[in-house]
């Protein structure tokens, strides 16, 4: 978890564009630095699996009605031309389009006449704030995905279809959907795990020896785990409203699924809670074994001070400059032979007398 406070990277970008005020709804504001869109198709029933590489939408008409599942994986938010095309094609509602576009949003669901329109966010592991914005529409027979940009944890069930293998190819778009969001949900416990790495290494380091770069490892462990919670919240209630919706669009077996998804963030979200508690901890540690530390630097320098007191004294009083011929108390010592012993060994009496007398109070 030792890596940059800071990483930029492309999607910082794309989440700060908004559409000028008073644009109309249903505008899509490409970013000129989005990735060009390609398309996927994995077209799979009980029997039969095909995938393919879509070079134009109108290829995807020769798939409509043929098979149980279509599952339609668009990345790149690139292409204005090819992201019309198929919601022209697919009927998709120009509102869900901008928020396809708009990748701001929070995890949410959607409800249209003739589709569903579900976000969700996935992080990469590197940092919970970089988080990229998944985008879903499940109609009759067909899921579309849409990504900002290459790379996502779903091969696993690409795997799984392809392999013909568990429930995902007898069962409907509806499982589907369950199984690329629980992949979606699962991908967040690495992330969990190495949180839960760095926050050890550093109690370690704390109780070893005092670094200030450990305090803004804390600070941005913390940032990390507000931003974990703030993209993991709203997947709860989305995957809740999935659970409870009144159609017919989710099976029984679909929702069995889903609340154990449910689960899943409900534990990612105490885990993020519990660490948030625990770096706090570790900063309040931080902050007290410092203090302690200053303690312990101020008392030695006050015992050294109240030492030097009493002797500086002392050593001011034989140093000013009396005139001893002119009256016999003028600092007889100062014609002494042994004089300056004197003063020496009045010194060391009280040093010494001074120690003893703070380390019976347990004070050193």
């Amino acid at each position: 978890m030792v890596r940059k406070l800071k990483q930029k990277r492309g999607s910082h970008s794309l989440a700060k564009r908004r559409a000028s005020p008073g644009t109309p709804p249903g505008t899509l504001l490409i970013d000129p630095n989005a990735t060009t869109t390609s398309i996927k198709l994995m077209a799979f029933d009980c029997q039969n699996v095909r995938e393919q590489s879509i070079a134009h939408v109108s290829e995807l008409k020769n798939y409509l009605g043929k098979f149980r599942n279509l599952w339609i994986d668009v990345t790149g938010l690139g292409s204005e031309k090819v992201l019309r095309e198929l919601a022209e094609l697919l009927k998709l509602h120009p509102l869900s389009m901008e928020d396809v576009i708009n990748v701001h949003q929070r995890a949410k669901l959607d409800r249209f006449e003739n589709h569903l329109f579900i976000v969700a966010r996935m992080i990469d592991g590197e940092d919970a704030r970089d988080s990229e914005q998944l985008s879903f529409f499940m109609m009759n027979g067909i899921l579309v995905s849409f990504q900002e940009r290459p790379g996502d944890c779903w091969e696993p069930v690409r795997h799984r279809i392809r392999a013909s293998h568990g429930k995902i190819t007898d069962s409907g778009v509806d499982h589907l959907l369950y199984a690329l969001l629980d992949a979606v949900v699962d991908s967040y416990f690495p992330f969990m795990e190495k949180i839960s790495d760095a926050v050890d290494v550093l109690e370690d380091e704390i109780s070893a020896e005092l670094s200030p770069s450990q305090l803004k490892m804390i600070h941005h462990l913390r940032g990390q785990l507000l931003a974990l919670r703030r993209s993991l919240r709203p997947h709860r209630e989305l995957i809740n409203e999935l659970i409870r919706d009144s159609t017919d669009r989710f099976s029984e077996e679909s929702r069995v699924h889903l609340r154990d998804c449910y689960d899943h963030v409900t534990q990612l979200l105490d885990a993020a809670d519990t660490y948030r508690e625990l770096t706090a901890d570790l900063r309040d540690y931080y902050m007290s074994t410092m203090n302690n530390s200053m303690n312990e630097v101020m008392k030695l320098l006050t015992i050294i001070s109240t030492i030097f007191i009493p002797l500086s004294f002392v050593a001011g009083v034989y140093g000013m400059n009396f005139d001893n011929e002119l009256s016999p108390w003028n600092m007889p010592e100062l014609k002494w032979y042994f004089g300056y012993p004197f003063a020496v060994a009045i010194m060391l009496t009280i040093g010494i007398g001074l120690l003893i007398a703070f380390r019976r109070k347990r004070w050193i």
